[in-house]
Order: C-alpha cells, then sequence, then structure tokens
C-alpha cells in the first residue's frame, strides 16, 4: 500500500532538519592525542546547508523526479562526508604534532546516518537488485577511499592500522561465532519449527519458554552459563582438552543459539503453514508420504520465509556476539570494551563500526537470496 503524500514526505522532512541541524555540529575534532577531548571544527558548514535544504525544498515543492533527487544527494552524501573528512584531516596534520588525532564528529556522524536513512527510505519500493546494488556502490567507494589511503588522516583509520592484526583475528573469531550459532539455529530450530507446525497444543509452551528466554538481558545469560559449564568441564576433563569451559566459545554460542532458536521456530512454523492446503491434498493424492511431502513440497514453497527468519537471526547474531567478549569468547566486542575501559574512543568505533558494516553486509547477502528465491518461485 502506498503511503499517502504527505506521510510520504515526513521521513525527508525529518531527516532533512536532523541534517540541517548536524551541518551546524562539529564536524571534526583536533585532539592532541587518542585520549584527550579535542577542539570542533567545521571548515564546510555551507556546503551541507545547501545540500539538505535542496532536499527540503524537493519535498515540500513536489519538484519533478523528487524522489530520484533525494536519492541521488543522499547517496553522495553517504560516499562525500567520509571523503571530505579524510581530506580535512590531511591538511590539518600537514603542520601538526604527530600525536594529533583528527576524530570524527557528532555534526559528521549525525548527517552520515540521516543521508543513510534518507537513501534507505528513497529506495523504498524499487527492486532489490536495485537497492543492493546502490549500497554496495557506497560502501565499495568508502572502501576504495580507505584503500588508496584518502582517510588515513582519521584517526578511525589510525587506529585500524595500529591494531590491524588484532582485529584481523577479532574480525575471524566474530564471523566464526555467528556461522556456527546460525548453522545450529538451522540444525535444531527447523525440526523444533515442524513439530511446532504439527502439533499445535505444543506451540505455547514451547514458544513460551523461547520467548521467556528473549526477555533475559544478554549478559546475565552470559554470566549464568558460566558456572554450569565450568562444572561440565570439572566433570569431563576431555571436554576441558578440547576448550570447553566456563569462558570462550562454548557458553557463547550455546548463549547466541538459544537467543536464535525463536525466530527460526516461528518462521518454520510459518513457511509450513504458508502452503495451501489444496498443494498438500493435492500432493497426498499423488501417494506421496509424509517426508516426500515435507521435502518435495513444503520445504520449496515455505523457504522463502525461513530465509527471512534466518536473516533475522543473522543479524541479531552479529549483534549479540558483541557481548561475548566479555566471557573471553573474543570477536569484535573486545574492542568495544577494551576502549570503554581505556577511554579510547576511536578504539570502540572502530568495533561498533566493524558490527555494524557486518551486519549490514550480511543483510544485504540475504536480501539477494531472498531476491533469487522469489525469481525462481
Amino acid at each position: 500500500m502506498k503511503r499517502p503524500e504527505p506521510l510520504a514526505a515526513l521521513p525527508v522532512l525529518v531527516l532533512s532538519t536532523i541534517g540541517l541541524l548536524a551541518a551546524f555540529a562539529a564536524f571534526l575534532h583536533v585532539a592532541p592525542n587518542r585520549l584527550l577531548a579535542g577542539q570542533a571544527f567545521n571548515p564546510h558548514p555551507w556546503l551541507w546547508i545547501g545540500a539538505w535544504s535542496t532536499v527540503m525544498a524537493c519535498a515540500v515543492f513536489k519538484v519533478p523526479r523528487h524522489r530520484f533527487v533525494a536519492a541521488s544527494i543522499a547517496w553522495l552524501a553517504v560516499v562525500g562526508l567520509p571523503l571530505l573528512a579524510g581530506l580535512d584531516a590531511q591538511r590539518i596534520l600537514v603542520h601538526a604534532a604527530p600525536s594529533t588525532r583528527v576524530q570524527l564528529g557528532a555534526g559528521f556522524w549525525l548527517m552520515w546516518l540521516a543521508a543513510a536513512l534518507l537513501l534507505l527510505d528513497r529506495l523504498r519500493g524499487q527492486r532489490v537488485g536495485v537497492q543492493v546494488a546502490a549500497w554496495l556502490a557506497a560502501l565499495a567507494l568508502i572502501a576504495v577511499q580507505g584503500v588508496i589511503g584518502l582517510l588515513d588522516g582519521l584517526a578511525l583509520l589510525r587506529e585500524w592500522h595500529a591494531q590491524r592484526a588484532p582485529f584481523a583475528e577479532a574480525l575471524a573469531g566474530h564471523l566464526r561465532l555467528s556461522a556456527i550459532t546460525l548453522v545450529l539455529a538451522l540444525l535444531a530450530g527447523a525440526p523444533l519449527g515442524w513439530w511446532v507446525w504439527r502439533r499445535r497444543r505444543s506451540e505455547g509452551v514451547l514458544v513460551g519458554v523461547l520467548s521467556f528466554l528473549q526477555t533475559v538481558p544478554s549478559l546475565a545469560l552470559f554470566a549464568l552459563l558460566i558456572g554450569p559449564f565450568a562444572w561440565l568441564a570439572r566433570a569431563w576433563p576431555a571436554l576441558g582438552s578440547l576448550g570447553f569451559g566456563g569462558t570462550g566459545a562454548a557458553p557463547a554460542v550455546f548463549a547466541l543459539l538459544l537467543y536464535a532458536l525463536l525466530p527460526v521456530v516461528r518462521y518454520t512454523a510459518a513457511g509450513l503453514d504458508a502452503v495451501p492446503a489444496d498443494a498438500r491434498e493435492a500432493a497426498r493424492g499423488l501417494g506421496m508420504s509424509r517426508a516426500q511431502l515435507l521435502v518435495r513440497v513444503q520445504l520449496p514453497l515455505g523457504w522463502p520465509v525461513l530465509l527471512a527468519g534466518l536473516r533475522v537471526v543473522a543479524v541479531q547474531t552479529i549483534g549479540l556476539a558483541a557481548v561475548a567478549a566479555l566471557i573471553g569468547a573474543g570477536g569484535l566486542g573486545r574492542f568495544v570494551f577494551l576502549g570503554i575501559g581505556q577511554g579510547a574512543t576511536d578504539m570502540v568505533l572502530l568495533g561498533t563500526l566493524a558490527i555494524l558494516v557486518l551486519a549490514l553486509a550480511v543483510d544485504l547477502v540475504f536480501q539477494g537470496l531472498l531476491a533469487l528465491t522469489e525469481r525462481h518461485a
């Protein structure tokens, strides 16, 4: 259903207002080192005032192809904001002390977030392939800026260069935790979803237990698992020799699995339920057994719904895996918590942004898979 015209323009007006206000805030902070606060630096506010005013005017006066104009400006802002910040940082550092850090300010982050949300809104309704291509192109250009050194003057990139090897290890650990959880959630949750679909009376008990687990704070659940897993490692030394203990990957994966089961179970049951009864009856009329009906009819027809559930689980798991660093499971959360402990904002941003980009990349992958599935359906 299309939104009424006034409501369609509302997100543009809100995000443009945020962008306009952010144009007057600090675009960069110039600090003497990585721990101290810096002085605000805002070299080109009028450029962004003009851009956001253009977007607002297009929405208010319904300029022809205003949706395309707003999407184009938002895309250019997503790509151009890091580029301008990097060039400004290089210019500042020419005559600065070696320990000087140029940090991204609140104005930059607010404008970049407003531009990203505006781009999401303006691309809504387009084909999934167009949306994925627009975002992949933007992320690729930002990556190219970093590879060729245009962003090296920013404190965030200098922190990454200093932590390159630990960062690569943490990224690999984060991906490993998330992938193992996703596979286990599919292997355990899909049969449970089928069982819930088959036995409607049992749905309330199982889904109720899984829903209750969703209400337990992640940090509390990780902490509660330390004792039982440490006891298991002591009771069965063979498990301990395999790295199974109160801290590390084992309790982290188990906790992430508990959070992932509910969406997999619900989406599996919903996918099986989405298969028309006529299709099931026709399959039975052809002499198919219950297993053949499941494999040949229900799973192919219900796969898009299950894939949507896996998309939710994957993005959720990538975010929750950050907390696993507190119990020694590694991952990108290590940078977040180390940075908080040291008061190093750049280290916190390095871990946080990596998690956000990873979640966005995984979400785009699943959107592409969904588009392919629907095309071949």
